[in-house]
């Protein structure tokens, strides 16, 4: 009677090792193609349930990392592009006096213009 569950023992482990190593594939393979390392990608990825990603700790643990180190870059992302509303009122005032300047310059130009095609016009 023993031989019988010897043989599903071998056929689950051997499933279980076949499910480990097509979701540790599909973990690397998400990282490289740069998309994100989660439970129902990894599970789409890889065909195995979302219960036996949870169940094992390793890979559970995998995702989790890296599912926080993603979370992490796009933090430091948004420090670095997001402004708050302050920051963006005195940009914008920057911007406001650097127009002014340019338009006065642009005044002062199309006045010399002016007086020079004057004088020319004058001399002819």
């Amino acid at each position: 009677m023993a031989e019988p569950t010897k043989y599903l023992e071998k056929s689950w482990k051997q499933r279980t090792d076949d499910s480990r190593q097509k979701a540790l594939k599909a973990i690397e393979e998400l990282k490289r193609m740069g998309e994100p390392v989660n439970f129902s990608t990894v599970q789409k990825k890889s065909g195995v349930s979302k219960h036996y990603l949870y169940e094992h700790d390793d890979i559970r643990s995998i995702i989790e990392s890296a599912r926080s180190e993603e979370a992490g870059r796009a933090s430091a992302w948004h420090k670095k592009y997001d402004r708050t509303s302050k920051s963006k009122d005195v940009l914008i005032s920057a911007k406001d006096k650097r127009i002014a300047k340019l338009e006065e310059e642009n005044r002062q130009l199309r006045h010399e213009l002016n007086t020079l095609r004057r004088l020319l016009y004058e001399k002819k």
